[in-house]
């Protein structure tokens, strides 16, 4: 035996050499006597190659491979030497015995820790599985199944799965190896490692551990803190904002590229070499003595940047021993600030220029804003006012000092008022005031909170609607009671009013009349009773002429024996006003036809001076309120207060309205009777647009309108009736206008065709319902829909009217909720219009 460890000893050059052969040794050993634990034994020889031990787990597998092949060489050379001796089978398996527990000994050993081993021999998909399987195996699978262990989706979760699965099929076809940390689905920590070694892919899975784990821990927080620092460190290389960090001593540590150029430093690394600074030397004192106390530093800085002087916010915090920075360029702010300020205070000048009482009540219902009309409208003092006072507390000087409306239940008043600090949409009363004045109100939510009550005085206006409903309704009653038939028809020839004797005279139901029938229709109803054509001919043309409208007295002998005396009287507003007189007793007796001569001519003298009294009711105080309102506005005749300045605005602007009214209904009868001729000229387009725009100014400055013009500065002109185009723009514009919102826009463009100029005026108005686009040419027809337009609903009418006699057409196009566009096409060439027309 001592000779057998001598020649070993000289033929092994190593320990690890002798262990490794004591390993094949081994295996060669055990398929000679034990078939059934030779494939674990060749499993032992690859693990042997496999292993990557450390210094230690070598020398001590060493050691015991050394002992472990010396053991199982000795055993084989005494084997052979006792059966060529053939000293016996029992001898030879007491050594076979002892072989198989130093093999379950150095098994024991391998599988000292938690781990599994997985080889695929070269050729061969059917794995060699060895191991602690309940590692990998979720408590309710824990019996040995290795097939299941390659399921690895079983014991991952899925995305380690799929990485593992990757690994695996990698080490298998390409030899590649791999090492990767990961967490089964039972929560143990695990290590894979794969290689490719003899041929055969080994992949060995064990838990990690105590001093490994932590350890692979380490190792993936470091990495993943590396991440975010180079991450971070190029947030802050790419930030437009100068970035800088000092350390304990103040000293210049790291800077970005935007801090470099902002000092003017060639590179970063000049910056921190010079140790530039960005701010001066008294802000950068206050930075200090700030992060010495509260280790946090915010103000808002000026900071001169290439020679200009700007406005930085600075951040700085104290991290550790040292400190880090920041400066965030507030130069926009500060202009839209300053911009906001100067807005804020023009919305305020102008409102103190109105003559309605503006009040503005923030979030907290404190007032934060109001006019000096509203304080001579309640009569407060600007000491209380300047004082912020709240809602109630105003309420409440007012009531204490009877300037409110008298309420049963006060408090449940005021509480109603102050929903319209929850509600959506404005809400409009009127208070009638114990000293006898009414005030309209209307209460405006703001959007960022609080409310605007807009105050105003309308007492007057009241009281001259009061006076012009008596004056209605004394001429209604006078009428009424009136013995002659009157009916009064429009310059259109519709029926607008008449009394009950003119029903009965001519027996026609009143409610027939109420529709307002055109006089060819009332010619219809009365013709069974008088059918001479001539004298309703004669009728219809002096309710119809534009022109040389007189008086016109007729004669009726009806069918029925009755003789009536019609007169037909024309009305300033374009109107005919048509008498019927029965005088059928007066042509049966002579005397008492004289008498009823006598009371005729009376009668006649009668209509003409209520004719005359109408005329000059319409006409006269029209004319002379006109006069002396221009008279009044001349500076010759004295200085007038702002308020009589105002008040004489109002009546100018109601008076121009009427006469324009009027005009419009007369130009509208005059193109009705094609009577109507054109002035034709050459007609500038961009002069022709600005008239028109002149004349709404008002209008948008009183809304808040702003007027978008779109024209080519080359457009040109075109033929037509200069005074007519302007006519037709201005009432498009004036009905744009009318129904757009405030703060809305308006557009005018203006292009050229081949043969025609366009006009498109567009509002963002309510837009035109279907059933109501296809009568906004007719006359009268005036649809507000929710928004303030109010007319007599003829400037359409006229547009038409004026745009077809240039031989053009107008096109509307509606969307509710979004808008109307008005489209006019004016032939650019009047000649080749009116040769196409003949």
């Amino acid at each position: 035996m001592s000779g057998v460890i001598v020649a070993m000893r000289r033929t092994l050059p190593s320990c690890t050499q002798l262990a490794r052969n004591g390993l094949l040794a081994l295996g060669a050993t055990a398929v000679l006597v034990a078939p059934a634990r030779a494939s674990e034994l060749a499993l032992l020889h690859e693990i042997s190659t496999f292993f990557d031990f450390n210094r230690q787990e070598i020398a001590v597998l060493a050691t015991a491979l050394a002992l472990l092949g010396f053991s199982v060489v000795s055993a084989i050379l005494l084997m052979r030497t006792r059966i060529r001796a053939a000293k016996g089978e029992a001898r030879w398996r007491a050594e076979i015995a002892e072989l198989q527990a130093q093999a379950d000994r150095f098994r024991a050993l391998l599988f000292a820790e938690p781990q599994i081993l997985i080889s695929w021999p070269a050729g061969d998909n059917r794995p060699q599985i060895s191991g602690d399987t309940a590692l990998l195996m979720p408590p309710e699978s824990q019996q040995y199944q290795p097939q299941r262990i390659l399921a690895f989706g079983t014991w991952l979760p899925p995305e380690p799965a799929l990485q593992m699965d990757h690994a695996v099929d990698a080490l298998r076809e390409h030899g590649e190896g791999f090492l990767l940390n990961l967490t089964t689905s039972n929560g143990y920590a695990i290590e894979a490692m794969g290689r490719a070694i003899g041929g055969q892919a080994i992949v060995r899975i064990r838990e990690l551990s105590g001093l490994r784990k932590e350890l692979a821990e380490t190792i993936l927080r470091h990495k993943a803190l590396s991440e975010e620092t180079e991450m971070l460190r190029g947030f802050a290389a790419a930030a437009p904002w100068p970035i800088w960090a000092k350390g304990a001593k103040g000293g210049l540590g790291y800077a970005n590229a935007a801090y470099a150029r902002a000092t003017e430093a060639t590179s970063v690394a000049d910056a921190i070499d010079r140790k530039l600074e960005l701010l001066d030397s008294d802000d950068r004192s206050d930075m200090d003595r700030a992060l010495n106390g509260t280790q946090a530093f915010t103000a808002r800085l000026p900071i001169v940047i290439g020679g200009e002087r700007r406005a930085f916010d600075v951040h700085a915090l104290k991290v550790g021993e040292g400190s880090v920075g920041i400066a965030i360029d507030a130069g926009e702010a500060t202009a839209l600030r300053a911009a906001l300020v100067r807005m804020a205070e023009a919305h305020r000048r102008t409102l103190d220029q109105l003559s309605s009482g503006v009040a503005v009540f923030d979030g907290q219902r404190r007032l934060a804003f109001y006019n000096d009309s509203y304080r001579r409208l309640w009569d407060l003092e600007r000491a209380f006012l300047d004082g912020n006072p709240d809602d109630s507390s105003v309420l409440d000087r007012l009531r204490a000092a009877r300037k409110l409306p008298e309420q049963p239940d006060f408090r449940a008043w005021k509480a109603k008022l102050h929903e319209a600090y929850r509600a959506v949409e404005p809400e409009k009363d009127t208070w009638y005031l114990p000293d006898g004045r009414a005030v309209s109100v209307v209460t405006t939510p703001n959007p960022e909170g609080g409310v605007t009550y807009l105050f105003d005085d309308v007492t007057e206006s009241l009281e001259l609607a009061r006076r012009f409903d008596g004056l209605i309704r004394v001429q209604r009653e006078t009428l009424d009671n009136l013995t002659e038939a009157v009916a009064v028809f429009g310059s259109n020839g519709r029926a607008q009013l008449f009394n009950p004797a003119f029903a009965r005279m001519w027996k026609l139901s009143p409610e027939a009349l109420k529709e307002q029938p055109h006089i060819d229709t009332v010619e219809a109803w009365c013709r069974p009773l008088f059918d001479d054509p001539n004298i309703w001919r004669t009728i219809r043309e002096a309710i119809t002429r534009i022109e040389n409208r007189v008086e016109v007295p007729l004669k009726l002998e009806r069918k029925d024996g009755s003789v009536l005396d019609c007169m037909t009287m024309p009305l300033p507003d374009g109107a005919t006003m048509l008498t019927f007189q029965d005088i059928s007793d007066t042509e049966n007796v002579e005397r008492a036809l004289r008498e009823r001569n006598e009371a005729l001519e009376t009668a006649d003298q009668m209509k003409v001076d209520f004719v005359h009294h109408v005329s000059y009711e319409l006409r006269s105080p029209l004319t002379t309120i006109i006069g002396f309102a221009h008279f009044l506005s001349d500076p010759v005749t004295g200085p007038l207060t702002p308020k009589q300045a105002e008040y004489l605005g109002y009546i100018t602007a109601s008076t121009n309205a009427l006469l324009a009214i009027i005009n419009n209904i007369l130009d509208l009868a005059t193109i009705d009777a094609g009577a109507m001729s054109l002035n034709l000229g050459s007609v500038d387009i961009r002069k022709t647009i600005e008239a028109a725009a002149e004349g709404i100014q008002d209008r948008l400055a009183t809304d808040r309108i702003e007027l978008k013009v779109d024209v080519d500065p080359n457009i040109g002109s075109f033929v037509g009736d200069e005074r007519r185009v302007v006519q037709v723009l201005y009432n498009l514009l004036a009905n744009a206008v009318g129904f757009s919102p405030p703060d809305a826009t308006v557009g005018l463009s203006a292009g050229r065709t081949e043969h025609s100029v366009v006009f498109t005026v567009t509002d963002c108005g309510p837009g035109i319902p279907p059933d109501v686009k296809d009568k906004v040419f007719d006359w009268f027809e005036s649809h507000s829909h929710g928004s303030r337009h109010r007319g007599a609903g003829l400037g359409l009418s006229l547009v038409r009217s004026f745009v077809e006699l240039h031989g053009g057409k107008v096109r509307v196009d509606s969307v509710v909720g979004k808008g109307t566009t008005v489209t006019c096409d004016f032939p650019s060439d009047q000649a080749a219009h009116r040769n196409a027309a003949e």
